[in-house]
């Protein structure tokens, strides 16, 4: 059985309201705007570029490993972005964006997807990364096989830095809709981070089907720069 099945299997990562939320958000705060070009890499089951098709965006997704149902407005590209050159012109994307997939590659695979990205970007154009993070997922990083190279806001930092990004900017990030929309209560999701184990969350969230135990603990990083 493929990874994309088996990892992201809809028995396993049943379909929320998760990646509505999440490009929602991700519009509203990096200020992306309609019909602009945006690419995907890395874009598995397709959720959030549904999302993105959904709200007047010009979508276009890449992966070795593709799994969305059939929508002709997106364009699909099956190739190794760790390998292949992306099949597109210089200069083309307004937004590039990718979460949980850089962690799956070893250096000089990020070498290249950065170069390939840089290229394919408009000048001004956007970059959106989102990795776990290693300092609050260290204890559970491994449990997918396929991640290699785990990633902190200091090195997503200095990754976008590094690659000639401007305007760069890295941070934890809550998986919380709820914090996105109430910034203040961020406060309560630390505390209890202090004194609850990674164990406990997970069970805690699969006893109550509430999430937001789980990822109170287990942030992610969120990476943004300018070409």
């Amino acid at each position: 059985m493929s990874y994309l099945k088996t990892v992201y299997n809809r028995k396993r990562e049943p379909k929320t309201t998760y990646p509505r939320k999440l490009v929602e958000y991700l519009v509203a705060r990096f200020r992306l705007k309609k019909i602009d070009k945006t690419l995907e890499l890395g874009m598995g089951n397709g959720d959030l570029l549904v999302e993105f098709y959904k709200r007047g965006f010009e979508c276009y997704g890449v992966d070795k490993e593709i799994s969305i149902t059939n929508n002709p407005g997106i364009v699909v590209k099956r190739i190794d972005i760790s390998k292949t050159k992306l099949p597109f012109p210089d200069n083309y994307f307004d937004t590039v964006y990718h979460k949980s997939v850089l962690e799956h590659f070893y250096r000089n695979e990020v070498d290249f997807v950065m170069k390939e990205t840089r290229r394919v970007l408009k000048k001004r154009g956007k970059l959106i990364i989102l990795v776990p993070d290693w300092e609050s997922q260290m204890k559970t990083f491994f449990e997918d096989y396929t991640q290699v190279h785990p990633y902190s806001s200091m090195a997503i930092s200095d990754l976008l830095s590094i690659y000639d990004f401007k305007k760069v900017n890295a941070e934890k990030f809550y998986q919380l809709p709820l914090i996105w929309k109430f910034p203040r209560i961020k406060i309560l999701a630390e505390i209890y981070s202090l004194f609850v184990s990674t164990a406990f969350a997970r069970k805690l969230a699969e006893t109550t089907g509430l999430k937001l135990f789980r990822w109170s603990k287990e942030l992610m990083v969120l990476g943004y720069g300018e070409k």
